[in-house]
């Protein structure tokens, strides 16, 4: 590929004029302990860091940005750590969904706003990827991502434990009495052994493992476990390749196409990822000028079974897929199903990244021929639609059960997680297995941020029966790591007048996978009645980013991002002066 020249360098707006601003900008760099011959004359680039001591997942971003700088100097570019808003799971509330949308715009605007050529995002935890590559998109310099990597397997008495799959299962046993209390605190430090994003599929490994796919990262990276010393390397070599990329010119506009989003669609399907991926990869998809729908995913997980035996919908970790072969053997697996002339950070092809992969264990990396998940038994995302969910509704039904995707039964509606917290557990609560539990006033609007709250809990006294799932209904979104028959992201949500908000306890819920449907039954006059008669609630914030947030967020189906940044527009290089 043609070089640019130093001169044609957006950071040399910054550095080369002989003004007094110039003067300034270089002096200021200097006050930093660097010498001229340091930062002249080379591309500057940026590692924007989500690393946090809130942040568990990204507790080694602080290192591994040590190891870009390295790969930086050594390929003559000069490096600079900017921190970001960390968007650490569990510990952020109501919900990181409702501040991916922040982070996205501080990475453009932090790019924009310094003498920026080319970035490294490290990044990892649910939001903090798609949230990164969204304003890198929209800011559309040469960029490379470094995933923060899984963290380490984990057992509890000889089984293998899972961060967030297990914290749910045995949070029933608990709830159930099959196990004791001090099992219950036993098992707290058992679970998370390392640093690193959540060792099942759940929304981290499937968006890093989207990004990979997408050629938005070095191919298989995201597998690399994040206490591995490989993994270092691999922050290291972004740092080498980046500085090469800006003299290249090859920026996200160059790499995301329609092909490469169909790749990454494929990847998670083979994955069985989480359906919050759903929400990211329309917004990022729009934010790229792509035009991409929950038909179209609906699509793809109709033709791609789930070939990755990992945690919700298989039995194993990702240490043992990345000892496995990792992504890169997936996608080898997965080669019929993918556009291999697509480009990749790298500067080649897809297919030439992933020629010489090789799988090491075929129960852990499936063949096509041998899937996890057979399409006919269940799919990574289902899409389903009705006077329920006019827009759209997902979920994982080779994470649920069986006999529940073709389901009739009586709704039990709660309007808050607070009304179902003090109600759920009632033993007067006219509930049965047959009941489908209803959850609204979760979404975008009515929570606001549509916090991860679908994987409603199973009543305790049903519990005791032995009932393990029920149909769950949810305009919110459920934790990757979760399992179960739970529909989620209905749209348009309750809160905004959504079919859901009419709903009434004792009305007959029907669902039908299958099909693609999920009803009320309800006849049409009595639903335009209560369209009548319902009111919006009082929006719960008048001011704050969550106002912003409630003002401007669009619906699920549309990925959640805001309306004036998915739309496509100018937006100027700074002025200085």
């Amino acid at each position: 590929m043609p070089r640019k020249d130093i001169t044609e360098l957006r950071s040399q707006r910054w550095f080369a004029s002989s003004d007094m601003r110039g003067f300034a900008h270089r002096q200021r760099t200097q006050q930093m302990g660097l010498r001229r011959e340091e930062f002249l004359g080379k591309p500057v680039i940026a590692i924007l860091n989500t690393w946090s001591d809130m942040s568990p997942c990204h507790a080694h971003l602080r290192d591994r940005a040590e190891a870009v700088k390295r790969g930086v100097w050594q390929a003559g570019g000069y490096p600079v750590e900017l921190p970001v808003l960390s968007v650490g799971e569990v510990m952020v509330k109501p919900s990181t969904m409702l501040y991916r949308n922040f982070l996205a715009m501080e990475a453009e605007e932090v790019l924009r706003s310094h003498p920026i050529d080319g970035a490294v995002l490290l990044g990892g935890c649910d939001k903090s990827t798609p949230a990164l590559l969204m304003g890198v998109i929209s800011m559309d310099i040469p960029a490379i991502f470094c995933p923060a990597g899984p963290m380490s397997s984990g057992q509890w008495r000889g089984t293998k434990v899972g961060a967030g799959t297990h914290t749910k299962k045995y949070w029933d046993e608990y709830r159930a009495g099959g196990i004791s209390e001090e099992d219950w605190i036993d098992l707290e430090s058992r679970m998370t052994r390392s640093f690193g994003t959540c060792n099942t599929m759940g929304t981290a490994s499937t968006m890093t493992s989207i990004a990979d796919a997408m050629g938005m990262c070095f191919t298989g990276a995201s597998s690399i476990p994040a206490a591995d010393s490989g993994h270092r390397r691999m922050a290291s070599a972004c740092g080498a390749r980046i500085v090469d990329m800006v003299w290249q010119d090859l920026k996200p506009s160059d790499i995301l196409s329609r092909q490469s989003f169909e790749n990454g669609l494929a990847a998670y399907m083979a994955l069985g990822g989480s359906t919050n991926a759903a929400v990211h990869l329309v917004a990022m998809a729009r934010r790229a000028g792509v035009d991409l729908s929950l038909d179209d995913m609906a699509a793809v997980s109709a033709k791609v079974p789930v070939l990755a035996n990992l945690f919700p919908s298989g039995t194993c970790l990702m240490e043992d897929f990345y000892f496995a072969g990792g992504l890169a053997a997936l996608l080898k697996n997965l080669a019929p199903h993918l556009h291999l002339d697509a480009r990749t950070v790298e500067g080649r092809s897809l297919g030439e990244a992933i020629e010489t992969a090789e799988c090491y264990d075929a129960d852990v990396i499936r063949p096509l021929d041998n899937p996890v998940v057979p399409l006919e038994k269940g799919r990574t995302l289902v899409v389903l639609k009705g006077n329920l969910a006019p827009d759209g509704a997902v979920m994982k039904s080779s994470a649920a059960s069986g006999n529940l995707l073709k389901h009739k039964g009586p709704a039990v509606v709660f309007d808050s997680p607070a009304e179902m917290r003090a109600r759920i557990d009632d033993p007067d609560l006219d509930i049965s297995a047959e009941s489908v539990l209803v959850l609204r006033n979760a979404g975008p609007v009515g929570a606001p941020g549509m916090p991860e709250w679908g994987n409603l809990p199973i009543p305790k006294k049903l519990l005791a029966k032995g009932v393990r799932d029920m149909v769950r209904i949810c305009d919110g979104r459920m934790s990757g790591t979760h399992y179960g028959t739970c529909i989620l992201h209905v749209a348009p949500e309750a809160a905004v007048g959504g079919p859901l908000g009419l709903l009434q306890t004792g009305d007959i819920v029907s669902l039908d996978v299958a099909a693609g449907r999920l009803d009320m039954e309800v006849d049409a006059e009595e639903i335009e009645r209560r369209r009548a008669a319902w009111r919006p609630a009082t929006p719960l914030y008048e001011r704050s980013f969550a106002a912003l947030y409630q003002r401007h967020v669009s619906q699920a189906d549309k990925g959640c991002d805001f309306d004036f940044l998915a739309a496509p527009g100018v937006v100027p290089e700074p002025e200085i002066f």
